[in-house]
């Protein structure tokens, strides 16, 4: 299976970013990937502290969903891509991660747990947080779970999608910008693979206010396609075989001692 993580910035123009979105997966998908992986807040960027998003939020079946389901059936490629959905509170809508089947069906929506309340920005002022379980989605037999940004400094996370079937852990991003923030997102990346021996595959915007840095992950944290801070995008190949011998090499996961159950 073959995966491709894109790196790019959105913008509060919603239209430039759908023409982003069809041009970016166009890209990518000439590489023939089973899956295309777009950042976090694809449809539309953050607004600024003290702001609202609740304007530019849309249903599952408004336009950015209509953008990413017809991409996937031009391209016969799965997509995971962020958008900010509606919730039962106008103001403050969800940060929902959207996975489209290369049939150009949904198969399942991450609602965001982790809001980044955190380094002095506080985004569930501007945001609702999704229910606390693990969405595991299945594309060619692999299981993809799907965590956003902030959620990656949370490991219970990640081991809560690994053991609901997750082989891969799907991650876009906004990461921003700031001392040693660059460091965290590779570190923690990393150490995630490592501890759940599992591949990551991890699509972050870049530009003025995002730290870049996409990049896919072996099940050894060893990250086998990058971008830079450049647009871009990076392929991998991911393998089951490859998963099996390292699951059989370290058997972390057979030799815990205990779990913790969700709040």
């Amino acid at each position: 299976m073959k995966i491709a993580v894109v790196q790019t910035a959105s913008t509060d123009d919603k239209a430039a970013n759908r023409e982003a979105v069809v041009r970016w997966v166009a890209e990518a998908a000439a590489g023939r990937p089973d899956l295309v992986v777009l950042p976090e807040a694809m449809m539309a960027d953050f607004a600024v502290e003290g702001g609202s998003v609740g304007g530019l939020a849309e249903a599952l079946d408004g336009e950015f969903v209509s953008t990413l389901r017809k991409c996937a059936l031009e391209h016969g490629t799965a997509i995971v891509a962020g958008m900010f959905e509606r919730s039962c509170d106008e103001a403050r809508p969800y940060n929902t991660l959207l996975a489209v089947g290369a049939d150009g069906e949904l198969l399942g929506a991450y609602r965001k747990i982790h809001l980044y309340d955190a380094f002095g920005y506080r985004e569930s002022d501007q945001l609702t947080p999704g229910n606390v379980a693990p969405v595991v989605v299945r594309i060619g037999g692999v299981g993809f779970g799907l965590m956003t940004c902030y959620d990656l400094r949370f490991p219970e996370l990640s081991r809560a999608l690994v053991d609901a079937g997750a082989e891969v852990l799907v991650v876009p991003a906004a990461w921003v910008r700031g001392p040693l923030k660059e460091h965290h997102w590779a570190t923690l990346l990393t150490a995630r693979a490592i501890e759940n021996t599992c591949y990551v595959a991890a699509a972050a915007q870049n530009g003025r206010k995002y730290s870049g840095l996409s990049q896919v992950l072996d099940p050894q944290g060893v990250a086998v396609a990058a971008v830079g801070e450049a647009d871009g995008f990076a392929t991998a190949e991911i393998s089951a075989d490859r998963l099996a011998e390292i699951r059989q090499r370290n058997p972390s996961l057979q030799n815990r001692r205990f779990t913790v159950a969700p709040r």
